[in-house]
């Protein structure tokens, strides 16, 4: 209905209004120092390119797809943590090696020619490319978690995507609105936020986990996109999709171990 970026724009205004009444009642959290503007910044980075990845991937390529590739951004934040030390079960790894298997099946495209608007090829590089910044994004938040209050991680990175996107986007005339998407935007601007603040209070007991429990969301949306779109996947996809969802399910039990 309207380009990615405006999409963007919006959900992104729509936070920053949402968060910003508590942030700005809260005041300045003690002890705010340059570590955190560090994550804050790394959080507006990741979760900003990462939405705009992931809506130009469904702009192209079917949720079906797009939403199990996309949310490896689990796996990705689990192994960004562990990285940063964090500790994870014995038999994370092979857990991780079953998602890759799962987004590799999930990625193969029956065919490279645009139908209908699509091109599998390049909605499963954009849906990648989400995992990756949404990761960077989750384990900044997490870390964020365990000093600031909620407000004070949402309002400060979405206001700054603020300046960065929408109001730039706004100056040129090219920030892009209309009446059959307005429901849709509004909507997903608040249920971003949403979500953003169920993660970050379950990252305050384990950033992986709660990242990888987020993921999840890619089964209800697979299940979404094939009644209300009536989206049909090729047999390898499918085995794909399951395997990604089984690998995704069994990180989160080893995690939990």
């Amino acid at each position: 209905m309207i380009p990615p970026i405006s999409i963007l724009a919006w959900v992104l205004l729509i936070g920053s209004v949402i968060s910003a009444p508590f942030a700005l009642t809260e005041g300045v959290p003690e002890g705010f120092g340059g570590e955190h503007v560090v994550l804050l910044l790394l959080t507006a980075v990741g979760n900003t390119s990462g939405l705009l990845c992931a809506y130009s991937s469904l702009r192209f390529g079917k949720v079906g797809v797009v939403a199990p590739i996309t949310s490896t951004q689990g796996a990705a934040a689990a192994v960004i943590a562990v990285a940063a030390g964090e500790q994870i079960g014995p038999g994370a790894r092979l857990a991780l090696a079953v998602v890759v298997l799962g987004v590799v099946l999930s990625s193969v495209a029956r065919s490279s020619e645009v139908v209908d608007g699509r091109r599998e090829g390049l909605a499963v590089t954009f849906a990648l490319l989400a995992a990756g910044f949404f990761g960077l994004g989750l384990f900044a938040m997490g870390r964020l978690a365990e000093d600031l209050p909620i407000s004070w991680i949402v309002f400060p990175s979405r206001t700054l995507a603020v300046l960065l996107v929408t109001l730039p986007l706004a100056l040129i005339g090219r920030l892009r609105m209309t009446r059959v998407a307005l429901p849709y935007v509004v909507a997903s601007g608040f249920l971003e936020v949403a979500g953003l603040v169920a993660y970050t209070i379950g990252a305050r007991h384990g950033i992986a986990i709660a990242a990888i429990l987020g993921s999840q969301f890619a089964a209800f949306a697979a299940v979404a996109a094939y009644f209300l779109f009536r989206e049909r996947l090729a047999r390898v996809q499918v085995a794909g999709v399951a395997v990604t969802a089984i690998g995704v399910a069994v990180l989160t039990g080893v995690q939990a171990v």
